[in-house]
Formats: structure tokens, sequence, C-alpha cells
């Protein structure tokens, strides 16, 4: 990426990701200290996905706001706040289930609008003139890189520097880091700031208001207005909360069957080690690529191969090179299907739906893996892990397949509907002359 503005919007990426991965080792230990009870140590993760599930509701009127690097920074200070009510809580009054409740809040919320308005503003800043054809695809590939390369090292030097600093001092670096994240966002322009053609001078004249966006409020459009007359996307996001809800089966799922299997951990660590590694080396491909990549194909793929991966799981094991491998498969899908829907988005919206198709990308899977964890423990206390992974697999196969078929039941009858109104034109009647 050549574009300034799109590297500060990857770098923020990845700090912000790094922090939450590290934070994700330390905050625990900071709530069992401090309350003495382990039912605590889950309370901010699980109030943070409160407002994401319902952030496609709350935050309609604030998504249109959300449209230049002044905007995202003052929603990372605001993250930056939520961040630092656990530390001076700890060096003041004491950490309680209120102090824990309320940061999950804070955090949540602001990542709920952070993430679909950073993409959005990436894909609005690499549609400026001068700027080549797929940039914004390709600078949203780079993102998702950033955000898997943190998942593999983040929680290692979480660790590390935790044995190092301590638990506190980490919360407080997490802190610190995203306040330079909103540092370096402030350089970042709207897009129509950054647009040398949508400057007035003395000479130009001034754009008739009607060509303008409509501005930002109550009538931001809604999740389904977006989606009406688009089932490529409604298939896109459809999949992905799909994914979303049954990613329970491969992290829970796989550090249960180790129990099951008398392999306590070991099936996870190999799991998550194939998953990673393979998730990370193809998404450095991937940027190079996306261009090429045919959109629904490669979504159906994606959740097809790793739907098959789930399927496999158990029959893997107790091989641990072999669940390593099976993961991997999935792995190596994974970052092609995601790639594809983000470019999917950018191609058939702008704007304002543009901003609440990514939104609602977050929601279905972030927001769909809260609900898979909520209710994943019972299921697999019920049926076993093994089951549920199968039962989880084919729901993934199932869904794509089945998705695929409404797709090309749509288009056949958009296209006899077509055809039906299409005006006919009779033959002019061919007349004999002597």
């Amino acid at each position: 990426m050549r574009h300034p503005h799109l590297v500060t919007l990857t770098a923020t990426t990845f700090v912000t990701w790094t922090g939450q991965r590290i934070t994700a080792v330390a905050l625990p230990l900071v709530a069992l200290d401090q309350t003495g009870d382990a039912w605590t140590t889950g309370l901010v993760g699980g109030f943070a996905g409160l407002p994401l599930l319902t952030s496609g509701w709350w935050g309609r009127r604030l998504r249109g706001h959300l449209t230049s690097g002044r905007a995202l920074a003052a929603v990372l200070a605001v993250q930056v706040l939520g961040l630092a009510l656990v530390p001076v809580a700890a060096a003041t009054v004491g950490v309680g289930a209120a102090v824990l409740c309320a940061s999950g809040l804070v955090t949540g919320a602001t990542s709920a609008l952070l993430a679909p308005a950073q993409r959005a503003l990436t894909a609005d800043l690499a549609e400026l003139p001068g700027n080549g054809p797929d940039v914004g695809t390709r600078a949203l590939a780079w993102q998702d890189l950033a955000h898997r390369v943190s998942m593999i090292f983040a929680p290692g030097l979480g660790a590390w520097l935790l044995v190092v600093w301590g638990a506190g001092p980490l919360l407080w670096w997490e802190a610190a880091a995203v306040a330079l994240a909103a540092v370096a966002m402030l350089t970042v322009p709207a897009a129509a700031e950054a647009d040398p053609a949508s400057r007035i001078g003395p000479a130009e004249t001034a754009p008739d208001p009607g060509e303008l966006d409509p501005p930002a409020g109550p009538d931001a459009p809604s999740l389904r207005s977006v989606l009406r007359g688009n089932p490529e996307l409604t298939v896109g996001l459809g999949l992905a909360g799909v994914g979303g809800v049954t990613w329970f089966a491969f992290t829970l799922g796989l550090a249960l069957l180790g129990v099951e299997l008398d392999q306590p951990g070991e099936l996870i660590a190999a799991g998550m080690a194939g998953y990673g590694a393979a998730t990370v080396g193809v998404s450095f491909v991937v940027p190079l690529v996306v261009h090429r990549i045919p959109r629904i194909p490669a979504i159906v793929a994606s959740w097809v191969v790793f739907g098959v991966a789930y399927l496999a799981l158990p029959a893997a094991a107790p091989d641990l090179l072999a669940v390593g491998l099976v993961s991997a498969l999935g792995g190596l899908a994974m970052p092609f299907g995601i790639a594809a829907l983000n470019a999917l988005i950018v191609d058939r919206t702008s704007g304002a739906a543009r901003r609440a198709a990514f939104t609602a990308e977050t929601v279905l899977h972030a927001g769909g893996a809260s609900v898979g964890l909520l209710a994943g423990g019972a299921l697999i206390g019920a049926f076993g892990a093994g089951p549920v992974l199968v039962a989880t697999g084919l729901l993934q196969v199932v869904a794509s397949f089945a998705a695929l078929a409404w797709l090309r039941a749509r288009r056949t009858h958009g296209t006899s509907r077509q055809a039906q109104h299409e005006p006919r034109t009779e033959a002019a009647p061919v007349v004999e002359g002597g």
C-alpha cells in the first residue's frame, strides 16, 4: 500500500488487536486477584459482547458520523477510558464486578463502532482519484493480515510480559498503545477532505445539493434496505453469521475433546497452532491476488472447506499431527472467504450503506461467536465434543450449499421476470411487390 492514510489505518488495526490479545492474558488474573472469585474473570469479555450484538440498533445514528480519522480517534479515546478503568480501580478503590462490567461495556461499544467504521473509511479513501483499481480490497486484506498476525504472537508476548512486568502494568501499556493509535488516527482525513476535487475554489461552482449524500442521522439505512436486491451480499453475510455461531466447536470443542481423550490442552494447542500458522501464511498471499478472487465462489468454498475440517477433526484425534493438519486446512481457506466478503461489500455499497454492511459483518460474525460460546458449553456437555464438531461441520456445509442454491434460484427468477417484462417487437409484414 502506497497511500499513507491506508498504512496508518492498517497500523492502528495491528496495535489495537495486539493490545486486546495481550490484555486477554492479564485481565483475568487481575480480576481474580482483586475479587477472589473465579466467576468474575469473564465479566469484561462477556459484557463486551452485549453492545456488539445490539450495535445495529443503538449505533445506527452514530455510524453516519464516523467518516474521518478524527471521529475514529474520538472513539479510541473513549476506549482508552474503558481500558483504564480496571488498573485505576486496582490502584485506588479496588476492582469489583461493577468495574469489570463497566469496562466491558465501554470497550465493547467502542469496538463495535470502530471496526466497521475503520473498514468503511479504508474503502472510501481507496476510491479517491489516483488510486488504482482494487486498492480498497487489498488494503482490507492487509488489515486482516495484521489481525491474524496479532493472533499468533500477541498471547505469547503477553505471557512473557506478564512474568516480566506483572498484570497491572500490562493493562496500563495497552491503554497507552490505544492512546497512541488515537493520536495517529488524527492524521487520517475523511475521504471528502482528502479528495482535491471536492475542494471548491473561488472559480469553481458548488455542487448541486441534490447530488450530495444525505445527512447522517435517523435516515441512515437499515441493514434490510442495504440487502434488498443484493442476494450475493445476503449470502456472504449470512454464512459469516453461521461461521461465527459455530466457531465455539473449534475452540471449546477441541479443548473438551482433549479432556475426553485424556489429552488436556494438547488437541487445542495442536489445532490452534495449525490453524494459526496456515491462516497467517496464506494471508500474506491474499492481498496480492484478492482482485482475481471470484467473490461468491470464494465465500462459499471457504465455509465448505472449514466445515469439512470440523467433520474431520474427531476422526483425526488423538493424533496431534493429524489434528494440526486438518486445522491448517481450514486456516488456508478462511482468509480467502473473508477477503472476498470485504471485496463484495466494497464493490456493491458506498457511503452509509457501506458502513451498515460492515457493521452487519462484525455483528453477525463476532456477535455470533459470542452467542455460540454462551450455548456451546451446554451443547458439548449434553452431546459430547465429537458429535458437536460433526454437527457444526455439517451445518456449515449444508448452509453453504443451501445459500448457493438459493442464490441461483434468485438469479433464475430474476432473469425470467426480466424476460417477461421486456417489450415484444412484432416483425414487420413482408410486402411482396411486382
